[in-house]
């Protein structure tokens, strides 16, 4: 891994306990790894004390991954992890080195990996993100992004951050995720690196956020894959494939 460098984030907005509950985690968890756990303050009504950084404005899930892609490839990193701070890892410890090293054996076995997810213990909206603990990982068509590891120069490779049009974040996951997918780079769901969710934790709390951020998800999706991009979702998860081994 000499080569390979990851910044892990916790992006910031909303209740602050939520945000320290993760960050120690992690913290306690990797504490050789401290100094690449990062929070970043989207401008919360209620500013993280301690934050890595405080933007002058919130930009959302979509600007706010956008900004941390490009201020760690500045800094030289390979991977950036982007985390909500509304989970917290149900696996064993240590979480954060378990997930690289596992990702770069998956990496050298299976080609380049585009974007790897930690399995969700819970998920009302992606069944290939539920967690199956007879398995080691699942090669998938798209993620939810709630814990997307993303390989920056996949990424780049596919043209960068796609969100033009939904700064709000929902459906940009499962884009750039699917174009990943289609340019060749495999999408990983690890199902021994685990988290749990509370959905909507923030965004429910904010008058309107959910109605606005679904138009511009309609939007977004429709603009990329038609009228009936959410049949092709569902097609798309007949090419999921699971795997016992490791």
């Amino acid at each position: 891994m000499a080569d390979r460098r990851l910044a892990v984030v916790i992006l910031h907005y909303g209740d602050p306990a939520l945000t320290f509950r993760v960050k120690e985690q992690l913290e306690q968890s990797d504490p050789k790894l401290a100094e690449h756990i990062h929070v970043l303050d989207n401008h919360a009504p209620e500013a993280f004390p301690g934050a890595w950084r405080r933007l002058d404005e919130n930009l959302y899930w979509s600007g706010a991954l956008d900004y941390c892609l490009k201020e760690f490839e500045r800094r030289s990193y390979t991977h950036l992890w982007f985390l909500n701070n509304d989970i917290w890892f149900g696996s064993k410890p240590p979480h954060i080195l378990k997930a690289w090293k596992r990702l770069e054996q998956l990496d050298a076995k299976i080609g380049p990996i585009g974007v790897y997810s930690p399995a969700i213990h819970r998920s009302p909206y992606h069944p290939q993100m539920i967690e199956k603990p007879g398995l080691q990982y699942s090669l998938v068509p798209y993620i939810d992004g709630i814990s997307p590891l993303f390989s920056i120069e996949c990424l780049n490779k596919i043209g960068g951050l796609d969100y033009e049009g939904n700064i709000y974040g929902y459906g940009v996951d499962v884009w750039n995720s699917l174009a990943l997918h289609r340019a060749g780079f495999s999408v990983v769901v690890d199902h021994q690196v685990t988290i749990r969710h509370i959905y909507h934790s923030t965004a429910k709390k904010v008058d309107g956020f959910l109605t606005t951020a679904a138009e511009a998800q309609h939007k977004y999706m429709t603009a990329r894959l038609g009228d009936d991009y959410e049949e092709q979702l569902k097609q798309e998860l007949a090419s999921c494939r699971d795997f016992r081994s490791f």
